[in-house]
């Protein structure tokens, strides 16, 4: 595009004050790779663990940020028509090459979903990641069943809330904690069959439900 827009970049491990706005170049892109005109991103522990030094893999200076949502900018090898809503994601973003705390990022096509939807984009830009946990520890970590049963703690958290969501539309029966009694009916509008209060010991409350569990 041969024009400047705006990024947040970390020349190298610091404190908050490291991640500055600059001026830099809209990223160019080739086969294989899309341009995402960036609405919104999401904030990632992933990002402090890069920002303090803890990343191993990254290179400086960088454009932190594992995950964006946007519309399609530019994509040469035709996988997405340009104005497609789509979700970007890991693969590299933010550690191997720019991600998204910008105003356009480029990314290959292959961490690249596209999605239909209602939402704003603050509320989008909160879920790739989100989801992506929540999905991932239920089917590749767990490869849950219908007719099992499964015990979420913390769930009144973003990704507990997720993992409930998921795990009752496969067909599991949803044991899941909280530590705020107010918060019970939270569990029980997102279809959790059995909420609990975590007072530090559910052993009991959960032996009671499910005896042989």
């Amino acid at each position: 595009m041969g024009a400047d827009t705006r990024a947040i970049v970390l020349d190298g491990p610091g404190p908050p004050e490291a991640l500055r706005i600059k001026d830099v170049p809209v990223p160019e892109v080739g086969d294989g790779w899309v341009r995402v005109k960036v609405e919104a991103f999401g904030l990632n522990r992933s990002e402090y663990h890069l920002r303090t030094g803890v990343a191993t893999n990254a290179k400086f200076p960088i454009v932190p940020g594992i995950e964006a949502v946007g519309t399609v900018d530019a994509a040469p090898g035709g996988e997405f028509p340009v104005g497609q809503t789509v979700v970007a994601m890991m693969g590299g973003m933010g550690r191997a090459f720019d991600g998204g705390y910008a105003e356009y990022t480029a990314v290959p096509a292959s961490s690249v979903i596209p999605v239909r939807t209602k939402l704003d984009w603050a509320t989008l830009g909160a879920l790739p990641e989100m989801l992506q946990t929540a999905h991932g520890s239920l089917y590749a970590g767990l490869d849950i069943r219908a007719g099992q049963t499964i015990l979420i703690r913390g769930g009144t958290s973003s990704i507990g809330v997720a993992a409930a969501v998921l795990a009752k539309e496969q067909g599991l029966t949803v044991l899941s904690t909280t530590r705020n009694p107010a918060r019970l009916n939270v569990l029980r509008k997102f279809g959790v069959d059995h909420p609990l209060v975590d007072d530090g010991s559910i052993t009991g409350a959960v032996r009671e439900i499910v005896p042989a569990g």
